[in-house]
């Protein structure tokens, strides 16, 4: 299997030549590899991918359990586990015969650590928003069975297999369950074994690279080996997805983009959890900030908070199959109703904007529920542009890149403004000092920012007219913008920090300190080691070099003290 962790679709994929390649053989011999890996001890590979790999049950005394969970030595918490469990069975009312593939999302346990947490935080880095690990949650890939079975008291057989992992890539562990399950519910535990093991021979995840990663249902058919190209690993099919309400695509965006919230009432959590990560992924590159779950039921442990009378709605994106839902959300300012989903090629009817007042039940029509007033003109030329695409057969994933081309252009031209506004916060480099604390950065001015706006807004870039001022507004005070305005000033203070790094280096040390006293020499020195661990441990985005050198000024310093001090500055610091 080769996945792709960059974004960019006209790179071409080499099929590998031999899928039974192992990791080890793939790296230079001559060379240190792209990216340096910390020792890695058994089980540290498979970690890097998943938390665990579960087998959820039906019992008729117990109802759903975990009946087995590899490998042997993973951790869940009495309430993941309770949380697994009912996440992992669609509905009773959503009659899933067969084979049904869905995915949710659920809180971690508070006091959780990852002994990879260096690497990974590395990993975070380097990669795209869409890749990111999810802080403090956990997804579950399902693959869920339920088939006629007389043998059985309950008349069915229905189990599921759960991959659980902090890796958002829901192409590539839905392509992964595919070869794993149909596998496990012939052969059963062996077979389980067996995919772990091949999983933690795999490289880590390295984003921008093409990774072999050779798994038991590919390797085993030795008559023709298969490899499976992915060309994605992360997005859904957009223009399925949105399929039924695709009249009204542009007013998602706004509503997402402004951490509204939002239910999907689906008829299957396949439905629910595609759509709602459809929204999820619509304001890409800007990062969903808010919470949101791909499938949420009447047992979650949230369900009580998400859906009290007593305040306003919190800011999360909620897909549901219960008709419970249909009253318990009712209250709710946004809601989407999706049918059964129609095959792409068909042509969907236009739908108004529905009042809230006229869901009564799950079983309503489809079509958005909500009495908001979007902020732009609607873009007809997309609607028209899809149409036609419908009319001439056009193939869904040409349809898909239209749709997911739109959203982009329109997300870029909405935060290109507050990209080109954020960086006029940063001081000028000649205002760096080595021999002073870094600057700080200017505050956000609102006032300010709007300001810019009349020559440098988004009507440079889109054609759309409406009130880009009032959505400017709205979305300042949204979840969105404080999550990506704290991340781009982490970014700046750290750029600042490493430019504070690079004029030390470029300073004469050994000159300074003649000036300087035994003991103020001995407080530079503590100082500077404790910039070069800090910087380190930051992973801060210095030129080649800066580090080393750094080092080295601080070992000729130290040289020119007295032996004894030499010998406490070389100690390492106590932990």
């Amino acid at each position: 299997m080769a996945s792709q962790g960059s974004e960019a679709p006209d790179e071409q994929l080499e099929e590998p030549e031999d899928m039974r390649v192992s990791p080890a053989e793939e790296m230079p011999v001559d060379g240190p590899p792209a990216v340096e890996e910390p020792l890695l001890l058994p089980w540290d590979r498979f970690s890097s991918w998943l938390h665990c790999i579960c087998v959820v049950g039906f019992d008729l005394e117990l109802g759903q359990a975990v009946e087995v969970i590899y490998p042997h030595h993973s951790k869940l918490t009495e309430k993941e586990k309770t949380s697994i469990c009912y996440l992992s069975f669609p509905d009773s009312n959503s009659g899933c015969l067969g084979d049904t593939q869905f995915c949710f999302r659920f809180r971690q346990a508070a006091g959780r650590k990852s002994s990879l947490g260096c690497f990974l935080d590395h990993f975070d880095r380097d990669a795209p928003v869409c890749l990111k690990r999810d802080q403090g949650y956990y997804y579950g890939y399902v693959y869920f069975r339920q088939v006629r079975d007389k043998s059985l008291k309950r008349g069915y057989f229905q189990k599921s297999l759960v991959l659980i992992s902090k890796l958002p890539y829901v192409t590539f562990f839905h392509s992964l369950l595919k070869l794993i399950a149909p596998e496990y519910f012939e052969k059963q535990e062996p077979c389980l074994e067996a995919a772990c093991n091949d999983i933690d021979r795999w490289p880590t995840p390295c984003p921008g690279k093409i990774l072999t990663l050779p798994i038991m249902g590919v390797v085993m058919k030795s008559d023709s080996l298969v490899s499976i190209i992915l060309p994605t690993v992360h997005e859904v099919d957009l223009f399925r997805c949105f399929h039924p309400v695709f009249f009204h695509i542009q007013m998602l965006w706004e509503l997402v983009l402004l951490g509204e919230a939002l239910v999907v009432m689906a008829p299957s959590p396949a439905e629910s959890s595609d759509t709602v990560l459809a929204l999820v992924s619509c304001i890409s590159p800007l990062r969903y900030c808010s919470d949101f779950r791909p499938y949420f039921t009447i047992h979650d442990s949230e369900f009580k908070e998400y859906t009290t009378r007593t305040q306003a709605p919190p800011s999360v994106i909620l897909g549901v199959t219960n008709p419970f839902f249909a009253k318990t959300l009712q209250h709710w300012p946004h809601i989407i109703r999706i049918g059964d989903m129609k095959q792409a090629g068909e042509m969907a009817k236009q739908m108004k904007v529905k009042k809230l007042k006229n869901l009564k039940t799950l079983d309503s029509k489809p079509g958005v529920y909500t009495a908001y007033k979007p902020f732009l003109n609607k873009d007809e030329d997309i609607i028209k542009q899809l149409q036609k695409g419908v009319q001439q057969k056009r193939p869904s994933a040409a349809q898909n890149a239209i749709l997911r081309r739109y959203f982009l252009e329109l997300t870029q031209s909405f935060i290109i403004p507050l990209e080109r506004y954020v960086a006029s916060l940063m001081p000028l480099q000649k205002s760096i000092s080595p021999w002073k604390s870094p600057p700080q950065l200017r505050p956000f001015n609102q006032e300010e920012f709007m300001k810019t706006l009349e020559k440098a807004g988004p009507q440079l870039t889109s054609r759309l007219k409406g009130d880009w001022i009032g959505l400017y507004r709205q979305f300042l005070r949204s979840p969105n913008f404080d999550g990506w305005f704290r991340n781009r000033r982490k970014e700046m203070m750290q750029k600042l920090e490493a430019l504070h790094l690079e004029a030390l280096c470029e300073e004469d040390l050994q000159l300074r300190i003649q000036k300087h006293t035994e003991v103020e020499t001995v407080d530079l020195v503590l100082k500077l080691k404790e910039k070069l661990t800090q910087a380190e441990k930051d992973q801060l985005p210095v030129k080649p070099g800066t580090l080393p050198r750094l080092q080295a000024h601080i070992e000729n310093i130290i040289l020119t003290l007295p032996e004894d001090l030499q010998g406490i500055l070389h100690k390492p610091p106590s932990p």
